[in-house]
């Protein structure tokens, strides 16, 4: 059953009940429908799902990071600035003086290389974004350190540009946690992780209140936040999937915000006064997933005849109008190094001309796993029917998130359909998780997109760590172009639409900061 708050919100208590007991959300509590069933956890050494990051990235400041005030532009967070060694292997930060966690504990050096070095002995999902800085168990005690309070000292043993080590320590993992309550909830050596999983100990702008799976994410300003406390007292992330049901509580006036809303509905609702919509230009990247160890898919043929199949046109141009345009490489449109070309069109003749040549003139029978909300669901429909045109028996598997992202970590899958946000604004970003993939094995630490699919590519794993290396900004730049290029003629990938955002809010709901990536939504601005 859908579900908002009780007036008891405005005393602070938290409790659910039926759409129709309220007709108004409270004035010091920012509402918010959303679909959050990818929530694994709110670990910033193990969330890798985009509800997750946004959550981290209002409870948790980082030591680098892009300020709610300016979302363009990456500066230092808990640290205040950064010198870089010669030859550019050790970054000297020096930390802020003053700042406190929410708990009241001051922030140190200390907390930053404790933060680092969690991440990499966890060995969580997104440990590959710091462990590609050559860190490893064996060493990151000896590469991060704290010689004072002030100072945290970083050494890599790659060759990377300063400007991508930046960019990586401003990711959700460069995240800097409260030793002292970490290690407080210690629990047979886990550093805390159990208890971050479901609760917050960071010096972010609020602090994880609650977190229900699959019904809602409670937040709590916290006064000691550097930037000031927020605006709003309370945030309430509610789950509700159904696109529909997120509109009648928007217009009802039961939420604040609606971030889920199909392109249809967007429409709708526009001409209503007391709403307004917004656009904002996002970085996602819907794609489907093709699991190499499926012995139909690893003909490089068949994977281009799927990108035949898809009625990219006609899809941008009906259910996804307004919401998605068409691209097909690895980095998003209207970035550094994006690659704008799209080769691909829907052409069932010469789909079936390259899966004749691959031995399949029949076609064959193919799982799909796809998200169970809109637009996956009205898209995987969509593919069903233009795959079909080519011999290609598609069975649509529908779940939740949390449950498809198991089993695609896992790689268990078939076929899977799913979105991808960058996890810091540099294209290595993405050329790495598409792209890298150095060790294959089914217990490999670490689990980026080419691992999941269960393709390896040496040749391009190497390019990717050679443009990365790359100083001269030129050669770096047409370095990713030709990477893209590669990848989507070979890769195990149907990459298909980039998101654009539609946001429908409630007229009197100003300031609420949502940029390109999860990475940049921020709550603590927004007014009512």
């Amino acid at each position: 059953m859908l579900k908002i708050l009780r007036s008891a919100l405005l005393a602070a208590a938290l409790v659910a009940a039926p759409l129709s007991a309220v007709a108004a959300t409270p004035a010091d509590t920012l509402v918010v429908a959303k679909q959050i069933d990818d929530i694994i956890s709110l670990d910033p050494a193990e969330a890798y799902e985009l509800s997750g990051i946004e959550v981290l990235a209002n409870t948790y400041d980082r030591i680098m990071r892009f300020e709610p005030t300016d979302v363009t532009k990456l500066a230092p967070g808990v640290a205040e600035s950064v010198s870089v060694s010669e030859d550019g292997k050790t970054f000297t930060f020096k930390i802020r003086a003053g700042q406190t966690f929410a708990s009241g504990n001051p922030i140190t050096a200390a907390d930053a290389a404790f933060s680092l070095q969690r991440v990499i002995k966890l060995q969580k999902t997104p440990v590959f974004l710091l462990s590609q800085l050559g860190w490893t168990v064996d060493n990151i005690d000896t590469l991060v350190t704290a010689p004072d309070e002030s100072t945290l000292v970083v050494t890599i043993e790659t060759d990377f540009a300063p400007s991508l080590v930046y960019a990586l320590l401003g990711s959700v993992v460069g995240s800097v946690v409260d030793s002292k309550v970490a290690l407080g909830h210690e629990v047979d050596g886990d550093f805390g992780y159990n208890w971050l999983k479901t609760n917050s100990a960071g010096s972010g702008a609020y602090v994880v209140k609650s977190w229900t799976p699959n019904e809602a994410v409670v937040l709590e300003a916290n006064p000691n936040y550097r930037g000031g406390a927020a605006n709003l007292k309370r945030v309430v992330i509610q789950h509700i999937p159904e696109a529909s049901a997120q509109r009648l509580a928007l217009e009802k006036g039961d939420v604040d915000i609606a971030r889920n809303l199909t392109p249809d509905q967007i429409e709708a609702v526009s001409g209503n006064a007391d709403i307004r919509v917004t656009s904002i230009p996002e970085s996602l990247l819907y794609y489907i997933g093709l699991n190499q160890s499926v012995p139909e898919l690893q003909d490089p043929k068949v994977r281009q005849a799927l990108r035949y199949l898809v009625d990219y046109e006609g899809i941008a141009n009906s259910f996804m109008k307004g919401a998605a345009q068409v691209h097909q490489s690895f980095w998003p449109s209207g970035f550094w190094a994006a690659l704008d070309e799209t080769p691909y069109t829907y052409d069932p003749a010469k789909a079936k001309e390259l899966l004749t040549e691959a031995g399949y003139p029949d076609g064959f029978a193919l799982e799909l796993d796809a998200p169970n909300f809109a637009p996956f669901t009205n898209l995987a429909q969509s593919v069903q029917a233009t795959f079909a045109e080519a011999g290609i028996t598609v069975n649509i598997v529908s779940s939740e998130m949390a449950p498809m992202l198991t089993k695609y970590r896992e790689r268990k899958h078939q076929a899977l359909m799913v979105y991808w946000g960058p996890d810091y604004m540099d294209p290595h970003t993405n050329a790495d998780g598409f792209v890298t993939n150095v060790n294959n094995a089914d217990d490999a630490p670490g689990k980026p997109l080419a691992w999941r699919n269960s393709w390896q590519s040496e040749e391009m794993t190497a390019a990717v760590a050679k443009a990365a290396s790359e100083r001269d900004e030129a050669t770096r730049e047409q370095a990713y172009l030709d990477l893209q290029r590669q990848l989507l003629d070979e890769g195990p990938y149907v990459i298909m639409f980039q998101s654009t955002g539609q946001r429908a809010e409630r007229a009197n709901v100003e300031g609420f900061v949502q940029g390109s990536s999860s990475d940049v939504v921020y709550y603590n601005l927004t007014t009512k």
